[in-house]
């Protein structure tokens, strides 16, 4: 009999339930062949700059060269995930979506807290479609643990990291989640989407379906991507959140140079007297990556610096952002501010590896669905469409060859989209989409 859950996301009724959610600390056991790279280390933003030159030249494969050889690592590391599912589930067999997020951001990209939760993929997941989510921080991000970013946070150590959170879902050994799961999907976003190709390729049965958001194995953008976003040392470019400096010293040396509300008259004059107007300095503050040095100033937002690495990096402004990420006009303009500010940090080994082979999971069985934005400048150069070839639909497309035993694939092209497809005004329907194939696909709760 179908359970209340599959009724709901099948017929559409207009009975809506909410979502419980644990946030759960995950201890996990990894152990990956990762690369041995001869990157110096990274002294300051000018050392990040060089970085990016010589990984986005065409003069060469620079992951090649700087490659020295391969090595077993082998670590202990916490996740930190938030398990999710319908508060009135009733089905026997539920199924999982294991969510994973990309570069530059932590698993809040699946349950956005922007607009009264608007934005929210897990809500649409769970509280429409009955599915239950367990999202993630890859290890190295957000509440999970730290790692050497350029020796450990590569593709294959951060893969081994899914993997034995996918067993401990298929066995039931997940803590805090007392259940065993038969039917296990993966659903990720850009270098989510390629740990999870990974993780089908490595381990093709460890997953019963895939859904690759931001993504297609066209990958000639990356270095312009990397060029846009003028790499800084994270620590550095939001030494608040990512530094080791406190909230206090900024507060007393703030407290010297900001005029008080009574001279903001006074100020504004002598702005004046230059052709500057408040206005304006407040643009250059929330546009420029002097904003983002002042990321976390709210003392009651303030999380612990991190004191992270030079080896954890990230893009520069809120420009660089909008360029990567998002679709003028197509997304409200605050949320831009928000994403930057609440950003998160991307590695050496990451950059590294992402393009790191093989391309093809010739094993896996399941559905694969890949969704990306017609406007995603990452994969697609700002058009998904212009394959060039009439016999092709899209660029995402041509994945399919990577997947000749799936049991069925999709090329969704999402319009009005740039990349990062949850942070725009049309996102809830992206997120039907993906309900509706992986219900197609006989992977609903039951």
């Amino acid at each position: 009999m179908y359970s209340i859950c599959f009724l709901t996301a099948t017929l559409f009724v207009t009975s809506i339930v909410a979502k419980q959610c644990t946030n759960i600390t995950v201890p996990v056991s990894i152990s990956a062949r990762n690369g041995v790279f001869n990157i110096p280390t990274l002294r300051g933003n000018a050392d990040a700059t060089t970085f990016a030159q010589n990984l986005t030249s065409i003069r060469a494969n620079f992951t090649e060269e700087a490659l020295l050889d391969y090595a077993t690592i082998t670590g202990d590391y916490d996740i930190s995930a938030k398990f999710c599912k319908p508060d009135t589930e009733n089905g026997t067999n539920p199924t999982v979506q294991v969510l994973t997020h990309g570069l530059g951001f932590d698993k809040t990209y699946w349950d956005l807290p922007y607009n009264n939760y608007n934005y929210s993929y897990i809500d649409v997941a769970v509280d429409h479609y009955g599915f239950c989510t367990l999202s993630i921080d890859r290890l190295g991000e957000g509440n999970s643990s730290k790692a050497d970013p350029l020796d450990v946070l590569q593709v294959p150590a951060e893969m081994s990291a899914l993997y034995e959170l996918t067993m401990m879902l298929r066995h039931g050994t997940l803590p805090h989640v007392p259940q065993a799961f038969n039917k296990v999907v993966h659903v990720g976003h850009s270098f989510g989407s390629t740990l999870s190709v990974a993780l089908a390729i490595m381990h093709p049965t460890a997953s019963d379906g895939l859904v690759l958001t931001g993504f297609s194995q066209n990958g000639s953008y990356l270095p312009l991507t990397v060029a846009s976003w003028d790499v800084k040392l994270a620590r550095l470019n939001q030494p608040l959140r990512f530094g080791n400096i406190s909230y206090s010293a900024v507060s007393e040396a703030l407290s010297t140079l900001m005029p008080s509300a009574s001279n903001l008259t006074e100020l504004a004059n002598g702005l004046s007297r230059f052709n500057i107007t408040l206005g304006e300095v407040q643009e250059i503050l929330q546009t420029t990556d002097i904003g983002d040095l002042f990321a976390g100033i709210e003392p009651s937002k303030l999380p612990k610096a991190a004191d992270l690495p030079s080896g954890y990096l990230t893009w520069t402004d809120p420009g660089s952002n909008q360029f990567a990420f998002l679709l003028p006009e197509f997304f409200d303009p605050s949320i831009l501010l928000f994403a930057e500010y609440s950003k998160f940090p991307f590695t050496l080994g990451e950059l590294l590896t992402i393009g790191s082979g093989p391309y093809e999971a010739p094993d896996f069985k399941g559905p694969v669905q890949i969704l990306t934005g017609q406007q995603d400048a990452i994969y697609c150069g700002g058009d998904c469409l212009a394959t060039g070839d009439p016999a092709l639909a899209s660029i995402p497309a041509k994945s399919k060859m990577a997947f000749p035993a799936a049991s069925a694939f999709e090329a969704y092209i999402q319009p009005n989209t740039a990349h990062g497809i949850n942070l725009h005004y049309n996102s809830t329907g992206a997120y039907n989409v993906i309900q509706k194939f992986l219900t197609a696909q006989g992977l609903a709760s039951l």
